[in-house]
């Protein structure tokens, strides 16, 4: 909370620009193409984190699949993950995002501006219904952006076990899955400090159709957390 509000003072002037033109590009997503909502949403973002005192750094963006319809699976710390890859990432995407963080102000509207899914895991139908969509639209050429974990981790860098049934998106769509490894995330938001932070994404080689297809969801599963885990140790103290 301390960071959220510091991101706000240090950009008082731009603020009332930022938060008007966020809500509405929200609420009026189809005016506007992808392309220009996701320039909008780089732009406010990349000012929050100067606010934040928060350099985000980059490391493997060429692995990011040439064409589109692709899902990245990252390890999930914190509130800031997806605008930590927002950062980094030139290209659109979309998330699936729990319902418990469906409200959360700043984060609505930016899930509304992703046309972002807003899952109720106690709700199977609803849930299913999520997943199909998502598949349609990989297909179509959407890229997407989902928690395996399914929630965060309390235990900073390591990460939690990864679910085999949050791939049934990638295996259905037979897309692309991108891991991601964040790095230091937990701190932007979760650890109550305002100083001057360094936080890694990480995106790593994508595993294509061909290498998983032989594979269930469990062991796919356990295949992108063990790249992810690898990549985190290799670059933290932990």
């Amino acid at each position: 909370m301390k960071r959220i509000i510091m991101m706000v003072l240090r950009n008082l002037i731009f603020v009332p620009y930022g938060w008007i033109k966020l809500c509405w590009y929200a609420s009026h997503v189809d005016r506007y193409t992808e392309e220009q909502r996701y320039a909008v949403l780089k732009m406010i973002d990349r000012r929050a984190n100067w606010g934040g005192k928060i350099d985000v750094q980059a490391h493997g963006v060429e692995n990011i699949p040439k064409e589109n319809g692709f899902i990245f699976y990252p390890n999930h710390q914190g509130l800031y993950d997806v605008l930590a890859i927002l950062e980094v990432c030139p290209v659109p995407f979309s998330v699936v995002a729990k319902k418990e963080v469906a409200d959360v102000p700043f984060l609505k509207q930016v899930f509304a501006c992703m046309k972002a899914y807003i899952i109720d895991r106690e709700d199977i139908k609803q849930s299913l219904q999520v997943i199909l969509n998502v598949i349609k639209e990989v297909k179509a050429g959407r890229n997407y952006l989902i928690f395996a974990e399914g929630t965060r981790s309390k235990a900073g860098n390591h990460t939690l076990e990864f679910k085999g049934g949050s791939f049934k998106a990638a295996t259905k769509s037979k897309c692309p899955i991108v891991p991601v490894a964040l790095i230091d995330t937990y701190k932007a938001f979760d650890t109550g400090s305002i100083q001057k932070l360094t936080v890694q994404v990480h995106i790593l080689p994508p595993m294509y159709y061909e290498e998983y297809k032989d594979m269930n969801t469990v062991e796919i599963a356990a295949e992108v957390r063990r790249r992810i885990d690898e990549t985190i140790a290799a670059n933290t103290q932990d």
